[in-house]
């Protein structure tokens, strides 16, 4: 015996109409409405629902289950009085990014949803509430419904990202292409921390970087304090944030998250000869920045605190659909993403199968991965911000 519970929902009767923009009652159409199964037990040699009684009963009809019998369903409502000409919706996989309705009348619904092809699961509603919807349909107006799109972000972080496209009523595919591991070698990092106080600068290229990094720290030293009089640059406003999620003062954050004008920013910002900096990165990582700081007289630590690696789990099977049905938009954050999504998928050949997928990048570090494979990105955000991503997918999907 397995143990169990029942946690009380949202009953589709009321979510699906709802999202499509049909009230099942209304002051100026009716005061009721009727719920009745679509889809009854094969076996039953006799129906147990009264089509006839049904079609006498005032107020909202909502049926369930009823994508493969609407004919036969219109038919009887029909045959029993009901005028052919009564409001029809129905609505598929209501509520979800996935979803598609249609409007009919009882004549014409069973042809409507053909050449919709909708399937189960739907949800059919029946009465003069149907004609709401121009005013009411407040979900299917959002910005990206209606757009299938792929977040290749880490488990962890896929979240904030999925739950704005969501809100926005796309459908969401979450296939992480990397997850975030210790790195190989960790001598470094113990050398660092022992030596910490003797930095001028730490640079956050990453808020991987950030959390990697406290991970080790606060196994390292019981107070904060001990970070020293450190000065803290951050490259992206996402970096930022989560230092100051610490209460920690960033003290540098470039306006450009390139190399160049990271390590220009910190110049600018006071002369950096002979000033020791720690690097907080991931195990492969772009060598530019190093290099330019160490150009310009800087004594660089490039340490690996965390190495992404391929994520090859399906636990949704969100990339058997990607791989079936294809997606409008796939989302890169980091030039690992699109490595590793490359990897696992062989990014131009799905784009070849799939021509309608456009390509969506974080920033211009995320795009010189995607020009390493050559092809370009449909849009790159202005700013290196998951905000500004949405806005770009937003304002490319008019």
């Amino acid at each position: 015996n397995i143990p169990f519970e029942v946690v009380p929902g949202i009953s589709s009767v009321f979510a699906a109409p709802n999202y499509a923009g049909v009230p099942l009652t209304h002051r100026e159409h009716c005061s009721s409405f009727t719920v009745i199964t679509g889809h009854e037990d094969p076996t039953k040699e006799v129906s147990g629902v009264d089509w006839g009684l049904i079609a006498k009963t005032p107020g909202t009809k909502v049926i369930l289950m009823g994508a493969g019998r609407i004919r036969r369903i219109a038919e009887l409502l029909m045959a029993h009085g009901m005028s052919p000409e009564t409001p029809v919706a129905m609505i598929q996989w209501g509520t979800t990014g996935r979803q598609q309705s249609i409007n009919a009348t009882l004549a014409d619904v069973a042809d409507a949803a053909a050449r919709a092809k909708l399937l189960a699961p739907t949800v059919t509603v029946i009465g003069d509430v149907v004609k709401l919807r121009s005013k009411l349909n407040w979900f299917e107006s959002r910005s990206l419904f209606g757009q299938r799109i792929v977040v290749t972000r880490t488990r962890d972080q896929a979240s904030q990202l999925s739950r704005q496209l969501l809100e926005r009523g796309a459908e969401v595919l979450e296939i992480p292409t990397i997850k975030i591991v210790p790195p190989t070698k960790r001598e470094g990092i113990v050398e660092a921390l022992s030596g910490l106080n003797a930095y001028d600068w730490l640079i956050f290229t990453s808020p991987n970087g950030v959390t990697s990094f406290f991970d080790y720290f606060f196994k390292a030293f019981q107070d904060l304090r001990d970070i020293g009089g450190v000065r803290i640059a951050a490259v992206g406003p996402a970096t930022a944030a989560k230092l100051r999620e610490l209460h920690l003062q960033v003290d540098l954050m470039p306006d450009e998250y390139v190399a160049s004008k990271i390590a220009r920013a910190l110049a600018e910002y006071e002369s950096i000869d002979n000033l020791r900096i720690l690097l907080l990165r991931a195990e492969v990582a772009n060598p530019e920045l190093p290099r330019l700081l160490e150009d310009k007289g800087a004594i660089v630590d490039d340490i690996a605190w965390y190495q992404t690696v391929p994520e090859t789990e399906d636990l949704t099977g969100a990339a058997a659909k990607l791989l079936e049905e294809g997606a409008d938009w796939i989302t890169f954050t980091s030039s690992s993403t699109v490595e590793n999504f490359h990897a696992r998928f062989d990014l131009p050949a799905l784009l070849k199968k799939f021509p309608q997928i456009k390509t969506a990048s974080i920033g211009p570090e995320t795009s010189k991965a995607l020009f390493a494979l050559g092809l370009k990105p449909t849009v790159e955000a202005r700013t290196h911000t998951i905000e500004v991503l949405v806005k770009a997918l937003e304002d490319a999907s008019k």
